[in-house]
């Protein structure tokens, strides 16, 4: 899933909240000044001054679009727009305690010194943040992996333009170059990671978060290409010069680096939906994690005494977009558990092989009605993985994340499964997971979730778990 780029004044709310923690400073800097004494906050006339400061800072930033266009500034513009804010501010707060007759009570001196140095402030913080901003992409640590698709005649220019205006937003992971086979080759500093010929296959099989593709007038990728991503569930931009078929997915246009691009995904979120997922994962994380500290006093000495050794099971699993993780449960299963597994594929009851269920594992702590199958048939053994929630690894509802057996032999359909956080509980789970024999009816049901996604629909799927926990019916 794509997280859509935000709008609004939520686009910078960084910006904001540094230019209030400016105007902050600053009203301390003068009190203190002027008056001598420790600060403004103990004295009531001044504490609602500075309420009052706030919020018409808000309120000019909100009705002046203070932030708009504010990373493409110069330092020229910059300056005049920061001296525009920062004069409306001072001019509508003395406004203010004329209309309401309160301006005698305060000092002159210090708002006029307020707003000279809130300038300084707001001016250089606002400096500072962009170029911030701008290393944080340059550097790679954007928190998206972008692959750059495109011709060698203009790679670098692509390559200078993508960069030259990322501001943390992703880092250019790696470029493949459909003209010419440079595998392994560099281009100013970025990895020419894969041919078009094997293209589908890298993305299928290593992190890539977004593909950007970029070619010349007149030239396309190959329709099953873009299918293959259709497939693959990875958001796409393209030039919109170069729009291809991008059947049902869903498009908007937004702007990557200096291109105007339109952008498919298999489905799009807001920051407003986002956040509220998050808060939700941190919330539940939290309780989570206190109560697995619980349950590790109560189910540690028992594991440990049934099959000595580590009580806590950590195993690598695949996330987001092929991002991979490690993941903790509770061991609910002997030491050599993974040593056997190869002994029991016969058993295997997912007929594809794509996973591996077995029916009484012979594995499990104590068998199927021992301590290892109490843990499982309540899921117990899952709540190490809040750990996972907590850290944003995992989300509370998503898709489980497969092994790296697993994620070895997916196709390109099943990759779609990878394109939302991973999750402990998901519609699969609700659906039956007890029942369900076929992995492409697990990739049907993941995938209907991912492309209906709402906050409303984690909710319900999370109580419906509660149920399945409860009663047993689809057993987790």
């Amino acid at each position: 899933m794509y997280k859509k780029i935000n709008k609004g004044w939520i686009k910078h709310l960084d910006f904001i909240i540094i230019d209030a923690f400016c105007l902050q400073i600053a009203f301390i800097i003068s009190y203190i000044f002027r008056q001598k004494v420790n600060g403004p906050y103990m004295d009531p006339l001044y504490r609602n001054m500075m309420l009052f400061l706030l919020m018409i800072q808000f309120t000019v930033t909100f009705f002046l679009e203070s932030f708009k266009n504010v990373l493409k500034r110069g330092i020229y513009q910059e300056f005049v727009e920061s001296i525009k804010h920062c004069l409306l501010v001072i001019l509508v707060t003395s406004f203010f305690f004329f209309l309401t007759q309160t301006g005698e009570q305060y000092s002159r001196i210090i708002l006029l010194l307020t707003g000279l140095l809130y300038f300084v402030l707001t001016y250089f913080s606002r400096l500072l943040w962009k170029r911030h901003l701008k290393l944080l992409g340059i550097s790679g640590k954007g928190k998206r992996s972008l692959l750059v698709v495109t011709y060698f005649e203009i790679a670098s220019a692509v390559l200078e333009n993508v960069i030259s205006n990322n501001y943390g937003d992703y880092q250019v992971s790696g470029i493949v170059v459909i003209d010419k086979d440079m595998t392994g080759q560099m281009i100013d500093g970025i990895p020419v990671v894969s041919s078009e010929s094997k293209l589908l296959d890298y993305v299928c099989r290593e992190w890539v978060d977004q593909v950007f593709i970029n070619l010349p007038p007149g030239v396309f990728l190959p329709k099953n290409v873009m299918t293959g991503f259709n497939e693959m569930g990875i958001a796409v931009h393209q030039k919109l010069i170069d729009i291809a078929i991008t059947n049902t997915q869903k498009c908007r246009i937004e702007r990557l680096g200096g291109y105007a691009v339109l952008t498919s995904s298999i489905n799009m979120a807001s920051s407003r939906q986002l956040f509220l997922k998050r808060v939700m994962d941190i919330s539940g994380g939290l309780l989570g994690c206190i109560i697995t500290i619980f349950l590790f006093l109560i189910f540690a000495p028992m594991i440990f005494i049934k099959s000595p050794g580590p009580v806590l099971f950590s195993q690598y699993r695949v996330g987001k977009n092929g991002k991979k993780f490690k993941i903790y449960k509770f061991r609910s299963m002997y030491m050599d558990a993974e040593k056997r597994k190869a002994e029991l594929l016969c058993q295997n009851r997912m007929k594809d092989g794509m996973m591996f269920k077995l029916d009484n594992d012979p594995r499990i702590i104590g068998g199927e009605h021992g301590l290892g199958g109490f843990m499982r048939k309540f899921s117990i053994d899952e709540w190490p993985q809040m750990w996972n929630v907590l850290k944003g690894e995992m989300s509370l509802v998503g898709t489980r994340p497969p092994t790296l057996d697993e994620w070895e032999k997916y196709e390109l359909h099943h990759r779609a499964r990878l394109s939302i956080k991973p999750g402990l509980t998901g519609l699969w789970q609700i659906s039956g997971r007890s029942s369900i024999t076929d992995f492409e009816e697990v990739v049907k049901l993941d995938k209907q979730y991912i492309t209906e996604w709402c906050f409303k629909k984690d909710v319900e799927i999370l109580l419906k778990t509660i149920g399945v926990v409860v009663y047993r019916v689809g057993a987790l």
